[in-house]
């Protein structure tokens, strides 16, 4: 390969594909290009998926892409199409599930072989250079196939129409709905339903590390959700301790970034020690969230340095200057996964001196280091906490405050050396979901924290989406992805979803009706374009979208939420606000449906869970009438209140019915209503509690 080559990909602003843009590999872009290439051709169809901060994905493309030989093999016999899936989700979900159905798991990188006409017959995710790990070498697959497609290709097509059809009838899911949609005064979720899920949960626990299963470990950061929702309403104490262990261990381990904030994706042992070393928005998002419900309701002050440290990680590494957030920071640096976050003891003391031994006991720092990888030589250590701080200090005869004040000291220093290093690389296209879900999140974090600064960050973000991703700032026709000011790509529904639950709580800390306004008009345009009108479900592409082999409905609350879930929480809210049955029903409908599912499955429909709970227990109305609404409502803001709609305004507002028809006078009163039943308006937050509190159906 010489650097002068470059192929199809050379003019993409994607830097998943710019990494493969000068492989010796004639690379397509996704498109009609390449398609019809395909078919006038009659050869098949090589799709490699994978994304920017993908180890494997490097490791592949450095094994095999990059070979020249190898390449000539695959220009000679197949349309090869590279895919950041981040960029195309809906094509990733279609030809994921293809390799799933056929190989029984998944993953990225995704190397799925296609028909002329774009239908699956074959994939896998990583392969090696040559046979190793009980799977077959790149190369024996790819002659394989060449032979196959020469001499067998009817047989071929007939298993891309049967997986594809396959595919297809698995997407039409259907459920009888009919015994479960709540009649009024009804309801079909119940508190027994509840515990169900919550024993469910706790069966996967880990008890003494946190988290949920066995390695390697998510997050899983909507199963903490359920906990702390289901804590809330019932004061089950073990709920709210293992979602307080899991967030602590993870806290305390290497998958938070010890030295400046932020969480990788997963940790590879059952400990949090060893992360896979990628960071992503949508998880610091998520996470950031679940911080600061933890923060609410507990009020632990390390659960409010971690949200700090978090966003300060984000605004330093992952913002431009306009205000968008990038997608993501890659695992690897100078070819070496981990490289920039981890440590030999020697670095340390040089750096820190007389303090370093205090350091290195509190963080584990070792001569012989506390991790070892194939790609690095030993000695290596990832910073973690064996003991909480207060234990650490007793210990080494130190007040709380001077351990504190020396241990953050040490991290300043060793964040000062460490940025000195050759960085990770960042992947900074603008994705429209994740950045509505971190605007959530940063709203979360200024009513928790009373950080007007986090309020700023928040509506600046909401301005660059709807100047960046709308056409000319029409909230209703968005995109999904930017990347220097050039939009591409139809939003999904993910994006809409994700966009509408971003303001619906803009409107809860600012009190502006226009965000409610703007999540009315996304949610009709989601009703329009993304509907499946016989199950009341929403596909995941619009129906103006004619380039994928069929329209899927994404349900499973994976890594990020489903589009469906948010969009059955955004329905339920909006039918509040706006007084809309319709919206409620569909809500009704589509979470009934999911009944069953979610209490066989928690762990895979973990929004949804959420969602039925607050079917249960319903939402509590408030409203706040008269001219001393705004530090009411920062109270309110403040605690931990899971199902809720708040609206705030010095007068009534006919527009919206929990502002209609109240009292205005000198005095400012908060309401609250509940069922199609409102009590006596009252003064303070603390009635407004202390009602709440009394509720029968609380």
């Amino acid at each position: 390969m010489t650097e002068e080559f470059s192929n199809r990909l050379i003019d993409e602003s994607s830097p998943y594909l710019l990494q493969h843009a000068h492989n010796p590999v004639d690379w397509y872009p996704w498109g009609e290009s390449a398609l019809k290439k395909a078919r006038s051709e009659n050869k098949m169809i090589l799709v490699s998926i994978g994304y920017s901060a993908c180890h494997w994905c490097h490791v592949m493309e450095r094994e095999s892409f990059e070979n020249k030989d190898v390449a000539q093999l695959m220009n000679d016999n197949f349309i090869n199409i590279k895919i950041d899936r981040e960029e195309r989700p809906d094509l990733d979900h279609i030809y994921m599930d293809a390799v799933q159905a056929m190989t029984g798991s998944g993953g990225w990188p995704l190397n799925v072989f296609l028909t002329p006409q774009a239908k699956p017959f074959y994939g896998g995710t990583y392969f090696p250079p040559v046979n190793a790990f009980n799977r077959s070498s790149w190369t024996e697959i790819l002659t394989r196939l060449k032979l196959a497609w020469n001499t067998g290709q009817d047989e071929i097509l007939k298993q891309a129409d049967n997986l594809t059809g396959h595919l297809q009838k698995s997407n039409e899911f259907k459920f009888d709905t009919g015994a479960l949609i709540a009649q009024p005064g009804n309801n079909f979720f119940t508190i027994e339903d509840a515990g169900t899920i919550f024993t469910a949960i706790m069966k996967t626990a880990d008890k003494t590390w946190g988290g949920f299963g066995k390695a390697p470990k998510f997050p899983q950061t909507f199963t903490i959700q359920y906990l702390l929702q289901y804590h809330h309403y019932t004061s089950d104490a073990e709920a709210l301790a293992q979602a307080v262990l899991s967030m602590d261990k993870m806290l305390e381990g290497g998958i938070y970034d010890q030295v400046g904030g932020g969480f990788s994706r997963y940790s590879t042992d059952e400990q949090w020690l060893a992360p896979h070393f990628e960071k992503m928005l949508y998880d610091n998002a998520l996470l950031i969230s679940i911080l600061c419900d933890l923060f609410q309701l507990t009020k632990y002050k390390r659960y409010s340095e971690a949200i700090r440290k978090t966003v300060a990680f984000i605004e330093r590494e992952m913002m431009n200057p306009q205000g968008g957030f990038f997608a993501a920071l890659d695992a690897d640096s100078e070819g070496e996964e981990g490289k920039y976050y981890i440590w030999d003891k020697k670095e340390i003391d040089e750096i820190l001196g007389n303090d370093s031994t205090l350091f290195c006991n509190f963080f584990n720092i070792t001569d012989l280091g506390n991790w070892s990888h194939d790609s690095v030589s030993n000695k290596k250590n990832i910073l973690r906490i064996l003991k909480q701080g207060q234990l650490f200090a007793e210990e080494n005869d130190l007040s709380l405050n001077e351990f504190e004040i020396t241990i953050n000291h040490c991290l300043e220093k060793v964040l000062t050396a460490r940025n000195k290093r050759i960085r990770p690389a960042l992947d900074d296209k603008i994705l429209l979901n994740w950045n509505a879900l971190m605007i959530t999140a940063l709203v979360k974090a200024a009513a928790a924290l009373d950080e007007l600064h986090y309020r700023v960050l928040a509506e600046n973000n909401f301005d660059y989406l709807m100047k960046n991703f709308s056409r000319q700032m029409n909230a209703s026709v968005l995109f999904h992805c930017c990347k220097n000011g050039d939009s591409k790509f139809p939003a999904f529904l993910d994006d809409y979803a994700c966009l509408i639950q971003s303001c619906i709580y803009l409107q809860e800390l600012t009190s502006d009706p226009q965000y409610l306004n703007w999540a009315k008009a996304l949610t009709a345009q989601v009703i329009s374009e993304f509907s499946d009108e016989p199950s009341g479900f929403f596909f995941f592409t619009g129906k103006e979208q004619n380039d994928v082999i069929f329209r899927k409905k994404e349900i499973y609350d994976g890594a990020t939420p489903s589009g469906n879930s948010i969009m059955a929480e955004n329905l339920f809210y909006l039918s509040v606000v706006f007084d809309n049955s319709d919206w409620k029903q569909r809500a009704l409908k589509i979470t009934g449906s999911m009944k069953a599912v979610v209490l066989n499955y928690p762990g895979s429909f973990g929004v949804w869970a959420s969602v039925l709970l607050k079917q249960v227990f319903g939402l509590n109305e408030i409203s706040v009438i008269g001219a001393g609404y705004e530090k009411i409502r920062a109270v309110i803001m403040g605690k931990y209140l899971p199902a809720r709609v708040i609206q705030c305004n010095p007068v009534p507002v006919k527009e919206f019915p929990l502002l209609a028809n109240k009292e205005a006078g000198s005095e400012t009163w908060i309401y609250l209503c509940k069922n199609h039943t409102c009590k006596a308006p009252v003064k303070t937050p603390e009635e407004l509690f202390l009602l709440m509190n009394n509720s029968t159906d609380t």
